[in-house]
């Protein structure tokens, strides 16, 4: 086969730099259903030729559209589109020289010259005429054979035909039906639509099982008298780690301890006993009816429900007998374990994804999540996805987004940004990030940056974690009551989605296991019995800041951050502001928890929209009792006494 067969040579337009694109189309950008997807591209051909070019879109399985692109100099040309509905949608960029509009220009040239080949002129545009006809809509097509036949009429007075020629009804309705047979459609690139909970959300993590009486198992019944609780301090997401049967055949005791004792519980992540599987749940805390009253409950709190997906097994798992060949196995005939040495995990046994049968395991795990979908629930929080294959989650992430586009998935994985960013572009709607770990105005203020920047921001939505069940930072060990709630107000201000695991997050619980960045008496392996209200708690402060970020669009997103020069290296301050500037706010954060930091910050006026001569006033919408202070200018005083407040949440009122 002839090399030439690779190219359209017929075809001159060239289309490229397509903008947003990710990795040549292999992977969907991400917008919110209320955002405008704005597209440029670099559109070109040879010599001097005129050209159309339009952004083409649609809604998998619907119908193509079109806009017009406006060329804005320099070959780039530009359009936008707004969905209108969630889901997985499609766009591109069309474009093919215009014959027609060439020939035009070039007739009207020619004409004010007085050129006197303009007969032939006119012999050539009826033929682009006659051709428009044939692919006109009926009645239109007749006035367009009309018009080419007067043209090519030698007969009739030439300045007629050239007034014809010359007029803007004439040039409109032969412009509108475009030879398109040469034209280049550009590559496709998907997006993905989604709900606005997908960029704003607050999460909170508690287990059920530890809301019982004292001694005693929890329930979904008991977890729900919880419920108005966490919707008064402001969240919109409950999670609950695995609600499935626990296996009992190595299972771990208290503090992760090899032998378990009677009456331990073990871990919900070693999933699977004879009572059943992924699509199970553990008998104590309830049936699928008593699951699914919770969902109710939970929604007239206005809460959803995420649950946890742990794609592992217990050694009682069924699958280990229905599937053997799921797993690996070893020459002594024992099933492989989880290892990571030195460290063993004797009750959770890996799936082996290498497996002959990987089509079957692929589809039944994709059936687990259109289970739960099933039942009612449309968030899920994945345990370990950068464990499994990154083309499984392209796969199962997209079939489950056609069918099911409200679903929104959070990926658990705290690995090499690399790996943490391919598994955003293989479909995870949000991603735990290394917030935690950057402890220090500098490097906190580094990470945004690269979060907020291309091509980052355009597929992975941080989802900021202060603590969890297996994190419990040295920051927060050390910390006091003004840690807790820095730490609160940074995730709450800068990231549009965030979460905590409580209640040991508002109790200040900060005891870790001895030489670990994890909590002693760990809730993973044992019941809790929690004073939720215990003196000390930060449940109204943290109800504070989840008021402000309801309140204010600036902060529902990641849209908008522009962070303040300040001449003390322990603050961190940064703007959060809507597109249209109506939504202002100005976040000053001590990082150093024990001790007053003062200073001055550098406010961008011109980012503002402020004019260096105008005057404002700042309100602290974080301690509602300070008073307003009018500022002037861009340079200000700040003062942050941590034992009172570890952060200034301005708003700015013109």
């Amino acid at each position: 086969m002839s090399r030439l067969s690779h190219f359209s040579g017929r075809n001159r337009v060239v289309i490229d730099a397509m903008r947003p694109m990710l990795d040549g189309g292999a992977f969907p950008v991400k917008r919110r259903l209320s955002d405008t997807v704005d597209v440029e591209a670099h559109v070109l051909a040879d010599s001097h030729a005129h050209l159309d070019v339009v952004l083409s879109y649609r809604k998998y399985g619907e119908s193509w559209e079109e806009v017009p692109m406006r060329d804005v100099g320099n070959d780039v040309f530009c359009g936008a589109f707004h969905p209108a509905s969630i889901g997985v949608h499609v766009f591109r960029v069309i474009g093919w020289i215009d014959a027609f509009r060439n020939w035009h220009v070039g007739f009207v040239k020619k004409t004010a010259a007085g050129d006197p080949d303009i007969a032939v002129e006119l012999l050539i545009g009826a033929k682009l005429v006659e051709a428009a006809a044939g692919r006109a809509a009926d009645g239109e097509a007749a006035q367009l054979y009309d018009w080419a036949i007067i043209l090519r009429d030698a007969s009739r007075d030439l300045g007629q035909r050239v007034q014809l020629a010359s007029s803007s009804d004439f040039y409109a309705l032969v412009s509108a039906y475009p030879d398109r047979s040469l034209q280049t459609i550009g590559a496709e690139q998907e997006v993905w639509v989604e709900r606005d909970e997908a960029y704003f959300s607050t999460w909170y993590e508690y287990f059920p099982r530890s809301c019982g009486p004292v001694g005693q198992h929890g329930t979904f019944r008991d977890a729900a008298g919880r419920l108005p609780e966490i919707a008064r301090m402001g969240f919109n997401i409950v999670y609950f780690p695995p609600i499935h049967p626990i296996g009992r055949t190595f299972r771990k005791g208290k503090n992760n301890s090899l032998t378990a004792a009677d009456g331990d519980v073990g871990s919900p992540w070693a999933i699977g006993s004879e009572e059943g599987g992924h699509t199970a749940i553990h008998p104590e805390l309830g049936t699928v009816e008593d699951f699914q009253w919770f969902l109710g409950k939970a929604a007239e709190q206005g809460l959803e429900v995420a649950l946890d997906i742990a794609f592992q097994c217990s050694p009682d798992h069924p699958y280990v007998r229905s599937h053997p060949e799921w797993f690996q196995w070893r020459p002594d005939g024992s099933v492989q374990y989880a290892e990571n040495p030195p460290k063993k995990y004797q009750d959770i046994l890996p799936i082996h994804f290498e497996t002959l049968d990987w089509e079957a395991l692929w589809e039944e795990l994709k059936g687990v999540f259109e289970y739960w979908i099933e039942v009612g629930v449309t968030v899920f929080r994945v345990d370990n996805p950068h464990t499994k294959p990154m083309e499984f989650w392209r796969w199962c992430l997209r079939e489950i987004k056609l069918k099911h586009p409200e679903v929104i998935f959070l990926s658990e994985a705290f690995t090499r940004p690399k790996r943490k960013y391919r598994l955003a572009k293989a479909g995870f709607t949000q991603g735990y990030t290394y917030f935690t770990w950057r402890n220090h105005p500098a490097e906190m203020r580094a990470y945004l940056e690269e979060l907020t920047s291309d091509p980052v921001r355009q597929f992975f939505l941080p989802n900021f974690w202060p603590n969890t069940p297996d994190i419990l930072h040295e920051d927060l060990q050390r910390g006091n009551r003004a840690t807790f709630m820095g730490r609160y107000i940074l995730a709450a201000t800068l990231s549009g989605n965030l979460g905590i695991y409580g209640p040991a997050f508002e109790l200040l619980e900060h005891e870790p296991f001895p030489g670990k960045e994890e909590y002693n008496h760990n809730e993973k392996y044992e019941l809790k019995n929690w004073d939720w209200d215990r003196p000390g708690n930060i449940k109204s402060e943290i109800a504070r800041v989840n008021e402000i970020r309801r309140g204010h669009r600036a902060m529902q997103g990641m849209e908008g951050l522009v962070f303040v020069a300040t001449d003390n290296p322990h603050v961190l301050a940064y703007i959060r502001q809507t597109a249209d500037r109506a939504d202002q706010l100005l976040v000053i954060v001590n990082f150093d928890w024990h001790h007053t930091q003062t200073g001055f910050v550098e406010l961008p006026l011109l980012e503002l929209g402020i004019g260096s001569d105008k005057s404002f006033s700042v309100k602290d919408l974080y301690d509602p009792s300070m008073p307003c202070y009018e500022w002037r200018g861009s340079r200000n005083f700040f003062k942050l006494d941590p034992s009172k407040a570890p952060a200034h949440i301005f708003q700015l009122l013109r």
